[in-house]
């Protein structure tokens, strides 16, 4: 299970609908909103 950086809410990788790939790392979202916030700003939540 991986941890979404927003919300903290657990994520099981393996199924994640939303990812994105910050630095070299994959980071896993439970939702939409959580990647688009990532998204924008990445480097606050790495």
């Amino acid at each position: 299970m991986a941890i979404d950086p927003i919300c903290k809410m657990e994520v099981d990788s393996k199924t994640a609908k939303w990812k994105s790939t910050y630095d070299g790392k994959e980071y896993f979202f439970c939702a939409p909103g959580c990647k688009k916030v990532f998204d924008k700003n990445p480097e606050r939540y790495a």
